[in-house]
């Protein structure tokens, strides 16, 4: 009887899937079970969680949401692209893709599908990034590629530059209309915390007050 190739086994592709909510992790697991050739190799629910299954399961491919216990899924991005550079990283997340889409690119992802839609068509994101292609919304990335073609902006100008990552989170959840308790309630923080955020922000982009800093967050996020 004929033996199977050798090296078939390299063909599955382990997935690491990172995201502190165990019932998206066993769905995200339950549909790439279903494939022969993707595996789960292993799940963390936080930064240092993932780091270290990274290092011991080696994975090709990790899934990450933005929001994970205490740490910020940007941060894990930004760390494994500079650690393990050829692993592909797509980002599950609730968060509006128009938001957040080109930022997860630029710190190292391949590509970015909300929760909504990963029901339907993590398979297809997983495969596109396999296949060496970026997956994003057609509405996402025909908006990054009007942004790509227009006059670039000075990059001291930035707010993105300006900010620190938890600063813009709270920038951008400001200009969405939330309340300093619902942005505490939603990135896991103390009121007071969300408060010295502001207060930052405030300085870093010489803002007088509460009332011009929200006033400049919604012209950003309805101009992003």
């Amino acid at each position: 009887m004929q033996q199977p190739p050798l090296n078939s086994r390299s063909k599955v592709t382990n997935i690491l899937l990172v995201d502190d909510h165990p019932a998206v992790r066993e769905g995200l697991a339950e549909s790439i079970s279903r494939e022969s050739d993707l595996t789960v190799c292993g799940q963390a629910e936080d930064h240092r969680g993932a780091l270290k299954e990274i290092e011991s399961e080696k994975p090709d491919l990790v899934v990450i949401d933005l929001m994970l216990k205490n740490s910020s899924g940007l941060e894990l991005i930004k760390d494994i692209h500079a650690r393990w550079p050829q692993i592909l990283i797509l980002v599950v997340s609730m968060h509006d893709e128009m938001l957040y889409a080109e930022r997860v690119l630029r710190a190292g992802a391949h590509g970015y599908i909300t929760k909504q839609e990963a029901t339907r068509n993590v398979l297809l994101a997983i495969r596109r990034l396999l296949n060496g292609g970026i997956y994003l919304s057609e509405k996402t990335s025909s908006t990054i590629l009007a942004r790509l073609a227009a006059k670039p902006k000075v990059v001291s100008d930035s707010i993105t530059d300006l900010l620190a990552e938890r600063e813009m989170q709270v920038f951008e959840l400001t200009g969405q209309g939330l309340s300093t308790r619902e942005i505490a309630e939603q990135l896991r923080i103390d009121i007071k915390t969300v408060d010295t955020y502001r207060k930052r922000i405030k300085e870093k982009l010489n803002l007088e007050s509460s009332s011009a800093l929200l006033k400049l967050a919604i012209r950003w996020n309805q101009d992003h």
